[in-house]
């Protein structure tokens, strides 16, 4: 196991109405005039929005709005928002929506203290030093955003898709009602569930050796969307099943479960190319795209991808490694398949031509490779999108 440090400090607030208690949250954590920043519609018919409005006012507490978010956010909205706050004197951020939304307002209260461009830091990847705080009431588990220090934006300028981190954009609370999620199209559940499972199957293929707390970790999140996902798709109202899963994504990208290993992240940098050109759902390219990764890592871990079809899937090891994890490999392709994810890339409304000027987009590190679990090249970046088109 590897020396690592971690702090997790979010305040969460689960379970039914707990939404009722977003102002007087927002007064403990010192907020005294607030920006409400939200996405479509939705928050506004379903009564939300009024809801969290009211409990501000309950409180004292002064408000502004911006809403717009789009999936995949975009800086313009940002550069908004972080506008309005300097001239509004707000002192606190508040995301009502999923990960799209409290990824802009992380962006907006790093904004407001940063002097100069926000988007350097998300550019370079850069950690932010600081921020206004943040709280957040999630309406849709996928990102987990709600309780990690990271935040993804693209630039509408160049369609680049970045994320950064920094420990100040650790909400200071999330609110989780996963009767907010009963609405949910199965789509979005779908999306977000395969969001979920990819940010901690992003740590569970590790090069590290001898860190068996972590793999059960991981492990018991990952049975736990098997098991849920589709009972939730077939029942959405049903509140244990929202509930798991809820719990799930935050406990998913924490970051609890990839401490002292290494982590790879590969894949999101594949998905990410996607999503910044084609604004395609998150959680859906993710879905098409681990699978040919995993392919592609495969050789270099037969035992890892043998004990995760194993104690995942429960298939029995028929003594070759490698052809153990295949099957696995086809598990999770049939996982997604059976929850409404799309299998290619053609699918998803990528062109054959996307497919080199996507890899050759990509952020590298110094050596010329991304991932960490196996190094790739451009050259394997498009190998992969090429397997899944």
């Amino acid at each position: 196991m590897l020396n690592f440090e971690f702090c997790s400090p979010t305040h969460f607030v689960f379970g039914k109405d707990t939404e009722a208690k977003t102002g007087a949250l927002v007064k403990q954590y010192g907020g005294t005039k607030v920006l409400i920043h939200y996405g479509g519609g939705s928050a506004v018919r379903s009564g939300l929005l009024d809801r969290v409005e009211k409990s501000l006012t309950e409180e004292g507490i002064l408000f502004e709005t911006l809403g717009g978010v789009q999936p995949n956010p975009r800086s313009s909205l940002v550069y908004e928002g972080i506008d309005l706050c300097r001239k509004t004197g707000v002192d606190f951020i508040l995301a009502v929506g999923g990960g799209s939304v409290i990824d802009s307002a992380k962006a907006i209260a790093a904004g407001v203290l940063i002097d100069g461009d926000f988007w350097q830091y998300w550019e370079t990847k850069t950690p932010v030093p600081a921020s206004l705080p943040i709280g957040t009431v999630l309406t849709i588990p996928a990102a987990g955003s709600e309780s990690s220090h990271n935040s993804v934006i693209t630039n509408e300028k160049t369609m680049v898709k970045r994320g950064t981190t920094g420990q100040c954009l650790r909400p200071k609370f999330s609110v989780l009602n996963p009767e907010l999620t009963f609405t949910l199209p199965a789509w979005q559940t779908a999306s977000g569930a395969s969001d979920i499972i990819a940010h901690v199957l992003e740590r569970y293929f590790t090069n590290t050796e001898d860190v068996e707390v972590t793999d059960r970790l991981c492990e018991a999140l990952l049975l736990t969307m098997v098991h849920e996902t589709p009972r939730v798709i077939e029942n959405p109202t049903c509140y244990e099943a929202r509930a798991n899963i809820m719990w799930a994504g935050a406990l998913a990208h924490n970051n609890v479960v990839g401490v002292g290993r290494e982590q790879d992240w590969a894949t999101h940098a594949l998905e990410h190319e996607l999503s910044a050109l084609r604004d395609v759902t998150h959680g859906a390219g993710l879905a098409v795209l681990f699978p040919a990764w995993m392919e592609k890592a495969l050789p270099h871990n037969p035992k890892l991808f043998a004990k995760m079809a194993t104690r995942i899937f429960g298939i029995e090891n028929t003594g070759d490694d490698t052809e153990t994890g295949r099957l696995g490999i086809c598990a999770w392709r049939d996982f997604f398949h059976t929850i409404g994810m799309p299998s290619t890339l053609r699918e998803l409304g990528m062109k054959e031509e996307d497919l080199p000027y996507m890899a050759n987009r990509l952020m590298l590190k110094k050596d010329g490779t991304f991932g960490n679990f196996i190094p790739l090249t451009p050259a394997d970046a498009e190998e992969i999108y090429r397997a899944c088109f």
